[in-house]
């Protein structure tokens, strides 16, 4: 499967940012931070990029159990969830794979965490 999962969308940049936080949010998750990858770079850099947006996605119960399975934890979290412009009027919405992301720690209890929040992120995007 590789470290994500995606869908690609036909509709418009802002319009799919809206649909996937809405998605998020039915699953328990709430974006905690978004980064205008398009508005740093040129802020940053003065380059022109492609609209790209990362939303940090945190489930708190899910997040919860993580940081009492591996206190260090909070170095891989929270989920990043990223919505891209590929053309106008058609975008991509892919989130990182937590089940790729936590196996770097040979943790079995955060291997069940995991498992459940890949399950619940694979279900938001689905449903877009």
């Amino acid at each position: 499967m590789g470290y994500y999962f995606s869908k690609n969308l036909a509709m418009p940049f802002a319009e799919a940012i809206d649909l996937i936080a809405q998605k998020l949010a039915g699953k328990g998750f709430a974006v905690l931070t978004r980064i205008d990858v398009q508005e740093t770079m040129r802020a940053k850099l003065g380059e022109d990029f492609r609209p790209y947006v990362i939303l940090c996605a945190c489930n708190a119960h899910f997040a919860w159990r993580a940081l009492q399975a591996q206190d260090k934890i909070g170095a891989l979290l929270p989920c990043n969830v990223i919505v891209t412009e590929l053309t106008p009027g058609e975008v991509e919405v892919a989130a990182v794979d937590p089940v790729v992301a936590m196996g770097v720690i040979a943790n079995p209890r955060l291997a069940i965490i995991a498992e459940d929040v890949r399950e619940l992120l694979e279900k938001a995007i689905r449903e877009l």
